[in-house]
């Protein structure tokens, strides 16, 4: 197996609009080869980004998803017919604002380094380490009990998603027989 290259992105998630266009050019690569069509990455997800609130799993709170009646039907979990028909203008299950989180407001304005300061030898350009967010007191939110994203990446080689898609991306690199 000859790999040819491989392909890396990695996405500001405070500017992300939606639009998928990760998930089409991703589709475009992977999926050009004759017997592939079938594969359309179109689930983009950020879970449990910064657009889902807190413990946003938790059906037993949120009331959401199905559950399944002593005679095998199934019922959504906030109730009958007639419950549901109560509830459709105003879900008092849905999450409040403190439930999400709020991003980070960059001040633009200041410079991203201090004149003096040693800059890299790659290009003299700052570090994504120098910018601060403005609000320094949601400094610890954006994580939510998990890890860091900006401090796995030097660890980005051992992870499980990172094999993954080095197995897609070598596949798809290889020639049609």
């Amino acid at each position: 197996m000859k790999i040819r290259s491989q392909i890396g992105m990695v996405l500001n998630l405070d500017k992300c609009i939606g639009c998928h266009t990760c998930s089409v050019t991703c589709k475009n690569v992977w999926t050009s080869r004759e017997g592939t069509e079938y594969a359309w990455f179109n689930n983009v997800e950020t879970k449990p980004g910064l657009g889902y609130p807190t413990d946003w799993e938790n059906q037993e709170k949120w009331k959401g998803g199905w559950i399944r009646k002593i005679n095998g039907k199934l019922q959504p979990r906030m109730g009958n017919r007639a419950m549901l028909l109560g509830k459709i203008f105003a879900n008092p299950h849905l999450p409040g604002i403190d439930d999400y989180y709020e991003p980070f407001d960059y001040d633009y304005q200041k410079p991203a380094y201090r004149a003096g300061r040693q800059q890299s030898a790659a290009g003299g350009s700052p570090s994504l380490a120098d910018y601060r967010p403005a609000n320094e007191q949601n400094r610890s939110r954006p994580e939510l009990g998990k890890s860091c994203l900006a401090e796995s990446l030097k660890n980005a080689r051992r992870t499980r998603t990172s094999s993954i898609c080095k197995r897609r991306c070598t596949a798809s690199s290889k020639t049609p027989s």
